[in-house]
């Protein structure tokens, strides 16, 4: 489904209840806490009793899986979040509908690259951009350096801190 967000994944069994553990790929474990419905690829629904954030893990008891046996063939399962019943603040994007954005200068227009993936650091993201030539940089994700975030337009328009893409502007 087209509308459907990687959240988490299924890592092991939790108790003898049926629950399981999920390493959540959001930017915290209780985020995923938040929804009543996730889904499987296939767009099937998983009705989610209860969750709790048990250290960096959340453990959730899905609906109709009662044992330790039903719970073992989940093992691995990637679990999707569906992105309308998220509502993102201002400014505030999924990865992946940052990745492929094509990164430019904001004031030249000059083409630095494509983004192809983000970090997390803690103090902020980082965003990967790969060059025509295939060097990578890291760019801040912070005001001062991301100006504009156009995903309609698939274009990220930076003002890159000094001397970032120097060397890029040697090879040319």
């Amino acid at each position: 489904m087209k509308g459907l967000l990687e959240a988490g994944k299924i890592v092991s069994v939790f108790g003898l209840k049926g629950e399981v553990k999920v390493q959540p790929w959001c930017d915290s474990p209780g985020f995923l806490c938040e929804f009543d419905t996730l889904y499987y690829k296939s767009g099937t629904p998983v009705k989610i009793e209860k969750s709790r954030v048990a250290k960096n893990l959340v453990i959730i008891k899905i609906e109709g899986v009662d044992s330790v046996e039903q719970a073992q063939k989940l093992r691995s399962r990637v679990l999707y979040i569906d992105r309308e019943d998220v509502e993102l603040e201002e400014g505030c994007y999924f990865v992946q509908d940052l990745i492929g954005l094509r990164v430019v200068d904001a004031d030249t227009g000059r083409e630095y690259g494509t983004l192809t993936e983000v970090s997390q650091t803690g103090a902020n993201d980082v965003y990967h951009i790969k060059s025509s030539d295939g060097k990578m940089y890291y760019i801040p994700a912070i005001p001062q350096v991301v100006a504009r975030t156009d995903i309609e337009g698939g274009v990220m328009e930076i003002t890159p801190l000094d001397g970032l893409f120097d060397d890029a502007e040697e090879v040319k």
